[in-house]
């Protein structure tokens, strides 16, 4: 079985992952904290 890990910080998953949605694609992170830092990256590399 394939261990799944934070799209953030590579940290390993659990049943409290939270599913973040950046353009269409949804991604599973660790922490409140890793989903606010992703979106903000997502935001950042969107606007140029």
């Amino acid at each position: 079985m394939s261990e799944k890990t934070c799209a953030a910080c590579d940290c390993e998953l659990d049943e409290n992952a939270i599913q973040v949605k950046l353009g269409g694609k949804v991604v599973e992170v660790c922490c409140e904290e890793c989903a606010t830092q992703l979106r903000e990256a997502y935001a950042s590399a969107a606007n140029g």
